[in-house]
């Protein structure tokens, strides 16, 4: 099975608290026994905002890592990503706040469920809330 990999887990990757790090690098490497590697084009753009990340750094990075970029978001991710995306807006406002999260979460969530993957993450919780239905691994 296929493991879509949230932001957060290549950037516990690359921190610098070797403990963090270990465990990223421990639970990438479970996944990809298991089968392939992706993150969606929403984590590219994400990494991209990273100090001292540019384009050729995480092309090269992908390239020696196995992870394959899927660049292509179908219409079904984006209704996916977007109805989640309510849910939680409305959410929020009931609860007296307003949104916090940023779009390219729900579409991570949206990718991963409608790609049939599972998620890694750090953040198991906005998830399992948004997207019920998606199998997740919390690193």
């Amino acid at each position: 099975m296929t493991t879509a990999i949230d932001t957060n887990v290549i950037v516990a990757l690359w921190d610098r608290d070797p403990m963090l790090n270990t465990r990223a690098q421990s639970a990438l490497d479970s996944a990809l026994e298991r089968g392939m590697l992706v993150v969606s084009a929403s984590v590219f753009a994400e990494l991209m905002a990273a100090p001292g990340r540019s384009k050729d750094f995480l092309d090269s990075f992908f390239r020696a890592s196995g992870i394959r970029i899927d660049w292509t978001l179908d219409e079904d991710v984006w209704r996916s990503a977007g109805r989640a995306f309510q849910q939680y807006a409305s959410r929020r406002r009931k609860q007296g706040g307003v949104p916090r999260r940023i779009l390219a979460d729900f579409l991570i969530g949206a990718h991963a469920l409608e790609g049939g993957h599972r998620l890694l993450t750090l953040d198991d919780h906005r998830y399992r809330t948004a997207f019920p239905a998606l199998a997740l691994i919390r690193l």
